[in-house]
């Protein structure tokens, strides 16, 4: 019985991702809002706002399938060499991150470019002491721009077959402190290689209007 009743869940949850995602594709040469990020490369910026797009498709899914409304905030991050504290790295990589927020759940997609090397492994060139919710070289910690905050979360990272380029993805239920945080522009995004292991990009995950 208990299986019975999930199956159908399961399959509308998989329906409304696949008409979610259709209408994303459909609106991606729209301009659905503007974006609050640095002066980069346009084409980082119209990544970024895909990026939120997904997000956004999977929190309506989400919701959708449970008969909740849905509402949610976005967010977007690039990551650059120049935002690593204290001191900058000169890399020709880029990472951009999209995110949208509903209540306390937050979604998380995004991609990573022209590393310099492949990502640090935590599991042979771990941190002192060892963090075992360090899974992946891509992070969300919680500090200021002129500071380096505590870990809060692992990103799962997929990898293209060069090493230097690759996808990202997280979903977070998020503390207070955490939601007090991301709302004033306290949780940025980082990314370590094995070039540079204590980071080669980061970025603010910044509200977008």
């Amino acid at each position: 019985m208990i299986q019975f009743r999930r199956k159908p869940q399961k399959f509308l949850y998989s329906l409304v991702l696949s008409i979610c995602v259709c209408l994303f594709a459909i609106s991606i040469s729209t301009p659905a809002h503007s974006i609050n990020l640095p002066t980069v490369n346009p084409q980082l910026i119209d990544t970024a706002i895909n990026y939120q797009r997904q997000a956004e498709a999977e929190l309506i899914a989400e919701q959708t399938s449970i008969g909740q409304s849905y509402t949610f905030n976005r967010f977007a991050a690039i990551l650059t060499g120049d935002e690593i504290y204290p001191n900058a790295v000169s890399t020709a990589a880029a990472g951009v991150v999209g995110a949208a927020l509903s209540g306390d759940r937050l979604i998380v997609r995004g991609g990573f470019y022209d590393l310099s090397s492949p990502l640090r492994d935590y599991a042979t060139d771990p941190l002192v002491p060892p963090n075992p919710n360090i899974t992946s070289g891509v992070h969300i910690h919680k500090g200021a721009p002129t500071a380096n905050g505590a870990f809060q979360y692992a990103l799962q990272v997929t990898v293209n077959p060069n090493g230097l380029s690759g996808g990202l993805k997280g979903e977070y239920q998020l503390t207070s402190e955490q939601l007090q945080a991301l709302n004033s522009g306290g949780l940025y995004v980082d990314l370590h290689t094995k070039a540079n292991r204590a980071g080669e990009l980061r970025g603010i995950l910044k509200l977008q209007s």
